[in-house]
């Protein structure tokens, strides 16, 4: 119940619809009750009197009585599946947006296919529970009760041989939800890590291919669906189990029931129509005694789901918005870092800062480089920049404000990013270099494709209108990069942060994009992680970063000149550099 009852907040727009749906159900219920006493009356009075004449009143009257239950049945529909959907639809929408707010370090931890199968799957659950599970587990309980105490007003003996035969139902029951439980959650979780595995090798399928890995692939598959139908069937079996008990329980107590009817029968203590209305209103309550093993099964399947999806919606959102925020009033771009430390949540005590302090400061309008060598946190100090990751330490300040203290809109709107790693979204090439603007004009994605050298994009089968294929696969990485480029140069924010967006491209495009970036850098404040020489000579200055830390600064003829750690930089780009070129040329 404690799980369940954190769905209320979602549930309250619904539950006047849903209470509504029960009532028409139990109405159906108590209808369906109802027949029998017609049948006791029918048996016990005319036809016992041989007035046949009577039939047809009771004909009619069961008629309605069969035609009111249709229509309660019809309106318990029609109360409770639209307001099912909205409510799926509400907590789908909160779970995106959340997903959309927690920093990236959630997303480095959580698989996808972990969060696409409680996106879908668990909400879909969720709501035919709510629809259909939870309006008929609560109905049938009632109208058990309410057949009961029908059973003990017709005979106070069998109603009792009832009772008491139908309560090792109920341990059953108990016992089945400590056992099912488990093997639930761990079917879900199972469910998870094969969507998980499926989408690793969709969106990886040019390597396996590339290495003749696909057996090797679907072998990883066929173990973990594997495990998934073992677990499968260990759920099926605890299920079987439990329909054994509650279809046999039943039918011992049936026949044991009719046995000791006859007897009172026999012994003039029970009418004819009494035994027929205990009977055919026992009748009426198999169905509902039998749908409790799959209503409670339902249930405990949905708890897991509900379970799973508070996992996922209790995770806090550490990129807070200020509670006092500030605006930036006169923008000039200049961008500082003041003492600046990260590391990971789980990085390994005594380990030192992936960032260790760094200071440095870039004036407005200006370009730096920052360069070192591999691992050193440049593409970290990137990130810190937009709080895609927040600070462990020190402070990152635009125009002398703290970025903490910008809501995140503001921020991500004056900071725009390009990627080594470009990602295009599914949706067409104005869509995708629009997506940090999109107020912008024609001329200005016109403008931004040009700076980028991304003209390829208008001649593609419907120009700017053509629809790019899932993450951009179906382009080349150099034309994702510069696409990528485009949407951070279309933005026309006051700081770009670019993280090596050019090293995908060939000798001659990297040259016409870099003498096409100038004319951009001369307004904007950028700040550039450099792995190739070229990229270095479109600074001003030049930081040189080492184990997380900034140990030079200063234009680049001087750095060569002064600083043997930058020689050996530049030197190791160059070599780098050399190898690019010789394989082009290959």
């Amino acid at each position: 119940m404690r799980a369940i009852g954190r769905l209320l907040p979602f549930v309250r727009p619904a539950l006047s619809r849903i209470v509504l749906g029960m009532v028409a159900a139990l109405f159906a219920g108590i209808v369906a009750l109802l027949i029998p006493q017609v049948l006791r009356a029918l048996v016990d009075g005319p036809l016992s009197d041989g007035d046949a004449s009577a039939v047809w009143i009771a004909f009619v009257v069961v008629l309605a009585l069969g035609i009111g239950e249709a229509v309660m049945i019809a309106l318990r529909r029609w109360f409770v599946l639209t307001p099912g959907t909205h409510v799926e639809a509400a907590m789908r929408n909160r779970l995106y947006a959340h997903l959309q707010n927690l920093p990236v370090a959630f997303h480095d931890r959580w698989p996808s296919g972990q969060l696409l199968s409680r996106a879908v799957s668990d909400l879909n659950l969720i709501r035919r529970w709510l629809s259909f599970g939870l309006v008929l587990l609560v109905v049938n309980l009632v109208t058990i009760v309410v057949g009961i105490g029908f059973l003990v007003s017709i005979s106070p003996l069998l109603g009792l041989v009832f009772v008491v035969l139908s309560v090792p139902v109920a341990m059953i029951s108990f016992a089945f939800e400590k056992r099912y439980h488990v093997v639930a959650r761990r079917s879900q979780d199972q469910q998870g890590d094969l969507a998980t595995a499926v989408e690793e090798s969709v969106h990886g399928i040019r390597v396996l291919k590339a290495f003749g890995r696909g057996k090797h692939a679907l072998a990883s598959f066929a173990r973990q669906a594997e495990e998934l139908r073992g677990t499968e069937i260990e759920k099926a079996r605890a299920v079987a189990n439990l329909w054994l008990w509650l279809l046999l329980v039943p039918d011992v107590t049936w026949a044991i029931c009719l046995l000791i009817g006859v007897l009172q029968a026999s012994a003039g203590q029970l009418t004819i129509g009494e035994l027929t209305a205990f009977f055919a209103t026992a009748t009426v309550l198999r169905f509902p005694v039998e749908s409790i093993g799959f209503l409670l099964s339902m249930t405990f399947d949905t708890r897991t789901a509900v379970d799973r999806l508070f996992e996922v919606l209790d995770e806090p959102d550490t990129i807070v918005e200020p509670d006092d925020p500030q605006t930036i009033a006169e923008p000039h771009g200049r961008l500082a870092f003041r003492g600046v430390h990260f590391r990971y949540p789980d990085a390994p005590a005594g380990t030192r800062d992936l960032v260790d302090g760094v200071d440095l400061d870039i004036r407005a309008g200006e370009t730096m480089a920052l360069v070192g060598l591999t691992g050193s946190g440049k593409s970290t100090l990137t990130a810190l920049t937009t709080r895609l990751y927040e600070v462990t330490g020190g402070s990152i300040e635009i125009d002398g404000v703290d970025i903490r203290r910008l809501r995140r809109h503001e921020l991500r709107a004056r900071i725009a990013m390009a990627f080594e790693d470009a990602t295009l979204f599914s949706a067409s090439v104005r869509e995708n270099v629009l997506l940090g603007r999109p107020e912008g004009s024609p001329a200005d994605v016109d403008e931004a494709l040009d700076i980028a050298q991304a003209s390829f994009a208008r001649e593609l089968p419907q120009g700017l209108d053509t629809i790019i294929g899932e993450e951009g696969l179906s382009l080349s990485g150099g034309q994702r990069q510069r696409l990528a480029l485009a949407r951070a140069v279309a933005a026309r924010p006051d700081i770009l942060v670019l993280d090596d967006p050019l090293s995908a491209l060939d000798v001659d495009t990297e040259a016409l994009v870099e003498e096409a970036l100038r004319r951009v850098l001369t307004t904007t404040t950028a700040l550039i992680v450099a792995h190739r020489p070229s990229t270095v000579a479109l600074a001003d200055r030049v930081a040189v970063l080492r184990d997380g830390r900034i140990v030079a600064v200063g234009p680049h003829s001087e750095l060569i000149a002064t600083n043997e750690h930058y020689r050996f930089v530049i030197s190791s780009l160059e070599a780098e550099r050399g190898d690019a070129r010789e394989e082009v040329v290959r």
